[in-house]
């Protein structure tokens, strides 16, 4: 059940009818857990014994952790989610690789066992996180309030959430679910503004990308370097505009039920520097990644050069995190490498005295956002292609090996679109200042009954006849 389907809407519209009618916390409470078990069913059912199981067993830790901040215990807790998710979304990854070491040492060949190629359980690498994040700040002792099952339940699998987040602490959510209030007025409206907002991120932009990415992807021996840098540019937008498109709608979803989740994306591709870009990028997994792999490491009390480590080892992590595969864990070395750069970077304009030289300080700040965008959007070439040969063609194609004329075509409004989703990413944090400013959502409110249906009535026809072909969300694959 995606989001951006019709059959979602009814879904969420009898959610919302069943809701109001509820008269107390339970029954509130009650509402969004058998909604949320449906709306996960709905993807594969047979996943909800595995997610059930998960939440049971993970619970009887929290409630022992609770009782005694046992290091075993912990250490016990992480590991058996660890490998639960490394049999889920890594076996066969491991196996190939296994399979590759045994054939180059005995050259005997052996092939993956059918059996092993399984669907990637929807959202185990989100709700693990949000469980083990709860255990690690009780071991902590940075979250002391006891919770129940019932909360446990719903703080996992809050449908809004669940299956690509954000990635939320229980600080950030446990106390709003144990006081569920009634629906109000204010809160289906900025909830359904938000909702609507991601919603034309995906139709209208994120989609119609997707169209020209994957035609450029698809055969990558067969580019120009212009279509090559098209196709990577598609991508690189259509990520954003999917995956902010996704977690706005989730926020907006979450607030019509009075449940206010943490902001994912804050326009990172007007980033001056990769550290800048993972302030801004998946907002809520950087900050997972810090407080409980980083700090763990060592984090930045250790020194200079073991902090380097401790960085370029989280981003190899977190790159292995989106998915089974090594290209992702180029991606995340890049990002690593870059980010361990970008350090020795400010240390040697330090000592340079650029600190004290406001003026040139800025000009190379401002110089660093088409380095950075240049270097994300190179990246996004690991993240997004089948394999090391499909991407190192891909590379060769953007830094001028491609194929003279190219064999596939892309046309003029397809290069449109591309210009255009690039003009709204990076005026989309000027236009925001200034709805904030004019405060747009209130004075909306205050137009005419019939000129605001009006204008929904456009809008839905704009969706209807502009939207691109119904596309399930990038992260739902991580």
């Amino acid at each position: 059940m995606l989001f951006n389907t019709p059959t979602f809407l009814v879904f969420l519209a009898a959610v919302l009818v069943l809701y109001s009618g509820a008269r107390s916390h339970a029954q509130r409470a009650a509402v969004l857990l058998v909604a949320s078990f449906i709306f996960y069913a709905s993807w594969k059912p047979a996943y909800l014994l595995l997610l059930i199981g998960s939440l049971s067993i993970n619970y009887w830790f929290y409630s022992a952790l609770t009782r005694t901040r046992s290091t075993a215990l912990v250490v016990s807790a992480v590991a058996l989610n660890l490998v639960v998710l490394a049999i889920a979304k890594y076996i066969v990854f491991l196996t190939d690789n296994f399979i590759f070491v045994w054939t180059a040492a005995t050259g005997e060949s052996i092939n993956v066992p059918d059996w092993m190629h399984w669907a990637l359980p929807l959202g185990i690498s989100f709700y693990t996180f949000h469980m083990l994040s709860v255990m690690i700040d009780v071991y902590r002792g940075q979250w002391t309030d006891r919770i129940s099952f019932r909360t446990w339940t719903l703080y996992v699998t809050f449908f809004p959430h669940m299956v690509a987040g954000p990635i939320l602490r229980a600080s950030e959510l446990v106390e709003q679910l144990e006081r569920l209030a009634p629906l109000r007025l204010d809160d289906l409206k900025l909830g359904a503004l938000l909702f609507l907002g991601g919603l034309m991120k995906k139709l209208l932009l994120a989609d119609h990308l997707a169209g020209i990415a994957n035609e450029v992807y698809a055969a990558p021996d067969l580019v120009s370097t212009a279509q090559a840098w098209y196709g990577t540019l598609a991508f690189s937008l259509q990520i954003y505009f999917d995956f902010s498109g996704y977690s706005e709608m989730a926020i907006g979803l979450a607030r019509m039920f009075g449940v206010t989740l943490p902001r994912n994306f804050l326009y990172p591709y007007i980033s001056r520097n990769p550290r800048d870009f993972w302030q801004r990028w998946h907002i809520t997994l950087s900050r997972w990644l810090r407080d409980y792999l980083y700090v763990s490491l060592g984090g930045s009390r250790v020194s200079f050069a073991r902090n380097q480590v401790n960085l370029l080892t989280t981003m190899l992590l977190g790159g292995l995190w989106h998915g089974a595969s090594w290209t992702f864990v180029v991606w995340g070395a890049i990002h690593g490498l870059w980010l361990v750069a970008h350090r020795f970077l400010l240390v040697f304009f330090e000592r340079l005295g650029l600190n004290s030289r406001p003026r040139l300080a800025g000009a190379l700040s401002l110089a660093g956002w088409p380095v950075t965008f240049l270097i994300v959007t190179f990246t996004w070439v690991f993240f997004r292609a089948t394999g090391f040969h499909a991407a190192s063609q891909m590379c060769v194609a953007m830094l001028g090996g491609g194929t003279d004329g190219g064999a596939l075509e892309i046309r003029t409004f397809e290069k449109g679109i591309v210009w255009m989703a690039g003009a709204v990413a990076l005026l989309e944090p000027r236009f925001v200042a200034w709805c904030v400013r004019i405060d747009l959502p209130g004075r909306w409110w205050q137009v005419s009954p019939l000129l605001r249906g009006t204008a929904y009535a456009g809008l839905t026809l704009m969706l209807v006849i502009f939207g691109g072909p119904v596309q399930k969300f990038i992260y739902f694959d991580f």
